[in-house]
């Protein structure tokens, strides 16, 4: 097996059955909601190829999306609004977003691995990775499931709300995006407590 599934390899030979990866897309972004997934990878089967989503082209995360969905034990996406990230803050709500994927998979994971250095809670058995989702194989898939399935979203919010440019920058705040909201003004799915510094305390 490749480096990406040492931790996984680690926590079979543990006697671990049901390892589970999780991480969340769009912490960042000016818009939409962010993502998260959770996948139990069949420790079978390699999946060549898999990495940091941000590392990939979009055509091959879209081509390991199909891979993964397909191959996978289980798995899960989730979501939290961008109304729910203005209430809770956003570091709340990705860890929120990662303990709604975790628990809508369908097998129950006896371990978890988690990117970044705080763990969510969403389960007794679980080790944080920095970086994670360049080192696990099972964080990489969660990555690569949660910003393919955003990135579809606000491609078809882009329809809905013309103008700001969604499918090309995908909320982030791009000149063109911070541009459009100057000029248009924010758009129901703007989170307000990210917009403050474009158009002042009346962002709502």
């Amino acid at each position: 097996m490749t480096d990406m599934y040492s931790y996984e390899t680690e926590l079979a030979k543990r006697g671990y059955k049901a390892v589970c990866g999780t991480d969340e897309a769009g912490a960042g972004p000016l818009a939409g909601p962010v993502y998260a997934a959770a996948v139990i990878l069949d420790p079978g089967f390699v999946i060549e190829g898999i990495n940091d989503s941000k590392k990939l082209s979009e055509k091959k995360r879209e081509q390991l999306f199909s891979l993964i969905t397909e191959r996978a034990v289980a798995y899960s996406i989730a979501s939290v609004s961008e109304k729910e990230i203005d209430r809770i803050n956003i570091l709340n709500a990705r860890m929120e977003a990662m303990r709604k994927a975790v628990a809508g998979l369908c097998v129950k994971p006896d371990f978890l691995l988690v990117d970044g250095n705080r763990d969510p809670g969403a389960f007794p058995e679980s080790m944080c990775i920095v970086g994670g989702d360049a080192r696990s194989a099972s964080i990489a898939a969660a990555s690569i499931l949660a910003k393919v399935s955003r990135d579809r979203y606000m491609a078809e919010m882009s329809e809905k709300y013309p103008g700001y440019g969604f499918a090309k920058h995908k909320g982030y705040g791009t000149k063109e995006h911070i541009e459009a909201i100057k000029r248009l003004g924010p758009c129901e799915i703007h989170r307000t407590s990210f917009l403050k510094n474009i158009i002042g305390e009346d962002a709502n």
